[in-house]
Order: structure tokens, then C-alpha cells, then sequence
């Protein structure tokens, strides 16, 4: 086989390019070793920063968004039971946020795809990128007992943080920096309207809380838990007396408890490779990169990689300027950096450190006075959070 760009990984990253790039007529083939119902039945984000919902748009996916999803204008803080919101809409001139789970995003995208005649391989073993220091790149593969090769001019590596990818760049090309939290968050997915029309993120001494939603039927609230914890050990009921016990009382009285969808235990990290480019190859989304997930940047930060790569190869093709691919990882990490240190921030604003003594508690306490009492503080929150805005291609 061959095409232009080789993608592994069929998650929303790697659809979502090969959706642009088909859309723009560069031929693309998606590679991905679990199967389509079990890249549908993982549990994610869902809140779109601008950038990610006109990326969509462009895409061709949104009618289903735009139809479904929920606009957000603001967010609220609770630190100490004050509580103060963030309108992100009028301190960004008008930006805002998009809840809209990212399983329907991916569904969206695997339809489009089917719709579009374009390719993805699922149940794709011992996938392995080949050859990405020269001049013809392919990837190899087995589907069906056969060993398959799919030659290609370059390899997008869509496949998240435990994928092949980054793995066959040598160790002695990247450096790899990181920051593991000691503590993890217990989620809960439940058919039960949510406690607030806008996301709740909540510091309480007994550890941090979010309120979040994904429908005005369905919601999904995490709370800090200490990384010793097991899943097992919560019962629904324990779960939900928990939580009320970390809000306000007027808000933990409207909380509507229900049966859990799923439950899951995730721990926090920040992490970055660099360079997020290895001769032919470049790695997108979680392959490169992951933040914790308090700054709501996971999905969009690989969306920004998508935007970078997308608008890189389109001017690769349609220019013959190949060598402009080589300014990849710089730009893609320009933003990296900063989506990586809002979700630091969020995350120590907000959580309770186990470490911290009397004057970390005080400085804490004062960081989340200044920020939500100054406007430029405000600002700054409400345009890390809604997206900043994606580097220009087209003039480089």
C-alpha cells in the first residue's frame, strides 16, 4: 500500500487530521490496533476550547456539536467557600467554551471518515514506524495473519502517551520533562442533571473538586484521591457523600445522585518531549505530550498539534516548501508549554499538596485572592482557558 501520510492512531487526534487533510485532497491511511468500539468506549474530555471548535468546523464535523453541545460564557472557583466566577466571554472579548464529550467528537470524526471513503485499519498488530530518517518512510504492520507495509512520505504518531511512536525515536534525540502529582482524581459518570448550568472547580481542605457535565442530562464529577486509592473501595454512595462533603452546602443540596455510568481512578502528570519531530515522523497529541487535566487542555492541546501539522502539510504539498515541516516542533511547542503551565497552575491553585506546610497554604490561599480580585488576574484565567490563539502558518 501507500499514500501521503501515514497516521497511527485512530483516536480524535489522528482522525481529525486525517479529516483535514483528506478534505484537502492529501491522500492519508489511519493504522490503529485496538478496534473502532473500543476507541469509542473510552472515557474523556469534553470541553472544546474555541481553537478545537472552529478546527471542527472546518473539519466538516459540527453539525452534530453545534446542535448539541453546550456553550459555556463562564466557569466558577470556589477556594475557602468563596466563590467567584469567571466570565470568560467578557474577558476575552467574546470567546467561550464548548462542552461536548470527546467520545461524540470521535464519533463524529470515524463517520465522516466512513462517509468520506477515506481508510483506517483497525485491529493493526505489532504496528512500527520504519525508516523515518530517510527518504521513504513506511510503516509496517499485521491484519489478518499478514505482515503488511504501507509505504508513505510521513508518519504522524496519533497514538497517545503508551503508543509505538515516540518510543522508536531514539532516547538519546529527546528530552523528556515531567511532573507526577501525588495524588489522582476518582470521576464518576452518572444520567443525572448537572449541579450547576457552569463547571464548578472547588479547593477544599479535604481535597479538590470538579463539577462537571457533559449534557444537561448527564454529569461527571471528580474529587482528589490520595494515588494509594482503589476504585473498588467506592461505592456509589460513598462517592456522592464525599462530594457533598467538599461543596457548599447550598450547592451540595442540589447535587442529584444516581447509579455511576463508569468510575475510574486517573492520576495526574505533567509531561513533555522534546523535539515532538524525528526526521519524517512527528508526534501529536498525548505521544508528545500530557497535562493534568484541571486546565481542561488535553484534547485541545492535541488539537493545536492537528492545526500546526495540518497547516505544515498542506504548504509542504500544495507549495512544494518541504522544508517548512522542519519548524514542527518549534512552533508546537510554543504552545505546549504554555497550555502545560495553566494546567500546572490550576492544579496547585487548587489542590490540597500533602507536603505543604503553613506558608505553602498561605501562599495559596493569597494566589487565589490576587487572581480573582485583580482583572489582569481574571484575564489571565479566562484566555488560558477558553484557548489561546494558534500560531499563523500562512505567513511563515
Amino acid at each position: 500500500m501507500r499514500t501521503k501520510v501515514a497516521i497511527i492512531g485512530a483516536g480524535p487526534s489522528g482522525l481529525l487530521l486525517g479529516q483535514l487533510l483528506t478534505r484537502a485532497g492529501i491522500d492519508n491511511v489511519i493504522v490503529e490496533r485496538q478496534s473502532g468500539e473500543y476507541v469509542l468506549g473510552r472515557i474523556r474530555a469534553g470541553v472544546l476550547e474555541q481553537g478545537t471548535v472552529g478546527l471542527l468546523r472546518e473539519a466538516g464535523v459540527s453539525e452534530r456539536m453545534d446542535a448539541e453541545g453546550l456553550v459555556h460564557d463562564g466557569i466558577e472557583l470556589i477556594f475557602g467557600g468563596r466563590r467567584d466566577r469567571i466570565d470568560l466571554k467578557a474577558l476575552t472579548g467574546g470567546s467561550s467554551v464548548m462542552v461536548y464529550g470527546q467520545t461524540e467528537v470521535t464519533r463524529d470524526l470515524m463517520e465522516a471518515r466512513v462517509a468520506m471513503g477515506a481508510q483506517t485499519i483497525y485491529e493493526a498488530a505489532n504496528v512500527q514506524p520504519r525508516e523515518v530518517k530517510g527518504e521513504h518512510p513506511y510503516v509496517t504492520f499485521e491484519k489478518d495473519g499478514k505482515v503488511c507495509r504501507l509505504d508513505c512520505d510521513y508518519i504522524a504518531g496519533c497514538d497517545g502517551f503508551h503508543g509505538i511512536s515516540r518510543k522508536c525515536i531514539p532516547e538519546n534525540v529527546l528530552t523528556s520533562y515531567e511532573r507526577v502529582y501525588p495524588f489522582g482524581w476518582l470521576g464518576l459518570l452518572s444520567d443525572t442533571p448537572p449541579v450547576n448550568h457552569e463547571l464548578i472547580y472547588a479547593h477544599h481542605e479535604r481535597g479538590f473538586v470538579l463539577c462537571s457535565q457533559r449534557s444537561t442530562t448527564r454529569s461527571r464529577y471528580y474529587f482528589q484521591v490520595p494515588l494509594t486509592e482503589k476504585v473498588e473501595d467506592w461505592s456509589d454512595e460513598r462517592f456522592w457523600e464525599e462530594l457533598k462533603r467538599r461543596l457548599p452546602t447550598d450547592i451540595a443540596d442540589g447535587v442529584a445522585i444516581g447509579p455511576s455510568l463508569e468510575k475510574s481512578i486517573a492520576p495526574l502528570r505533567s509531561y513533555v518531549v522534546e523535539p515532538m519531530q524525528y526526521g519524517k515522523l512527528f508526534l501529536v497529541g498525548d505521544a508528545a505530550h500530557i497535562v493534568p487535566p484541571t486546565g481542561a487542555k488535553g484534547l485541545n492541546l492535541a488539537a493545536s498539534d492537528v492545526n500546526t501539522l495540518y497547516r505544515l502539510l498542506r504548504r509542504a504539498y500544495e507549495e512544494g516548501h518541504a522544508q517548512i515541516l522542519d519548524r514542527y516542533s518549534e512552533i508546537a511547542l510554543r504552545r505546549v508549554w504554555k497550555a502545560e503551565r495553566f494546567s500546572w497552575f490550576m492544579t496547585t491553585l487548587l489542590h490540597e499538596f500533602p507536603d505543604s506546610d503553613g506558608f505553602d497554604k498561605r501562599m495559596q490561599r493569597t494566589d487565589y485572592e490576587y487572581y480573582t480580585g485583580s482583572k489582569a488576574g481574571l484575564t489571565t484565567i479566562a484566555e488560558n482557558y477558553v484557548g489561546l490563539p494558534y500560531e499563523a502558518i500562512e505567513g511563515l
